[in-house]
């Protein structure tokens, strides 16, 4: 089993301050699009987004990273051990300082950051998705997760709080929680889409098998990269279904506290964009990187404004 290290004395780590900021870089470097939406948050939740989309990367890259070969379930364990210091206050290194300062300051729940390690877990061992309903468990473990994580910096307001005249009126019987999980589910599958290519030359499909079977589209076919009418059909299910979940992730942003429903907006229109980008490469995800350039995010900054209100 993978050894933990000793918990350092606090004077051998980095200061409260650079830890943020090395959070805050690595999100830049990692995550161009949604480092942008970040940097609409008050300072205070900006930070503690950066400190804990940094633990979800480290995480993510135990199963995806460059030393993912040696990691085992044993590895994971000993994560979550590590996840249980950081609840009790305990960082053992320099980037754990900055999330046991946002575990202090806004309600985090440990379970959410469980079933993230739980994600992880899943594809050690699975490579493939018989069902949607499979394929949206991981989902929801490895992305839905960060959406409920998120949720407890955004903070909600109360659903009888006076709103503006022009603003929209609250739906009572939605539940922003499970709005905050699908947007998490809508990103993923957008990332899955995306990532098909590179994802297959690693052996991993994440596309429900029943779904190539509805469109007569084979897992050989996807491993030669064959772009067809029938891979045309079958992405274009796809990104509806993804749609879906971003509309549902919409009616559950004006249940949010007023300073985060900007960032959250446009954290969404941006990367709801991706799935734009793959129809405009015609559904090459193979050879062709769907992105969003930096000219077309700053269109939508003003757009997304004219929704929180």
């Amino acid at each position: 089993m993978l050894q933990l290290p000793d918990t350092p004395r606090m004077s051998t780590l980095v200061s409260l301050e650079n830890a943020y900021e090395r959070c805050r870089q690595i999100t830049a470097k990692y995550s161009k699009t949604f480092y942008l939406g970040t940097l609409l948050m008050p300072e205070a939740k900006r930070r503690a987004i950066w400190a804990i989309y940094v633990w979800c990367r480290r995480t993510d890259e135990l199963v995806d990273g460059p030393q993912s070969a040696l990691t085992t379930p044993e590895t994971l364990a000993a994560w979550e051990h590590r996840l249980e210091l950081v609840f009790a206050g305990q960082p053992s290194d320099s980037l754990d300082v900055a999330l046991v300062d946002t575990i202090k300051r806004f309600p985090l729940d440990i379970q959410p950051f469980r079933d993230m390690i739980a994600g992880q877990q899943m594809d050690l061992y699975r490579s493939r998705y018989k069902t949607f309903e499979d394929l949206h468990l991981y989902c929801y473990r490895v992305a839905g997760t960060v959406g409920l994580m998120s949720a407890s910096v955004m903070g909600t307001i109360p659903p009888d709080r006076l709103r503006m005249p022009w603003s929209r009126p609250l739906d009572k019987k939605k539940d922003p929680v499970q709005e905050a999980i699908a947007l998490g589910v809508a990103n993923q599958l957008t990332n899955i889409l995306r990532d098909v290519g590179e994802d297959a030359r690693r052996g991993r499909i994440y596309i429900p098998l029943e779904d190539l079977a509805r469109f007569n589209y084979t897992e050989q076919d996807l491993l030669k990269e064959v772009i067809d009418e029938r891979w045309c059909a079958l992405m274009r299910f796809q990104i509806q279904r993804a749609r879906k979940f971003f509309a549902q992730a919409e009616s559950g942003i004006s249940a949010l506290s007023d300073d985060a429903r900007w960032p959250v907006w446009s954290a969404l229109l941006l990367y709801r964009q991706i799935l734009e980008a793959i129809e405009r490469n015609q559904y090459d995800v193979f050879h062709q990187r769907a992105y969003v350039p930096t000219p077309r995010k700053f269109i939508y900054l003003p757009v997304a404004w004219l929704k929180s209100l």
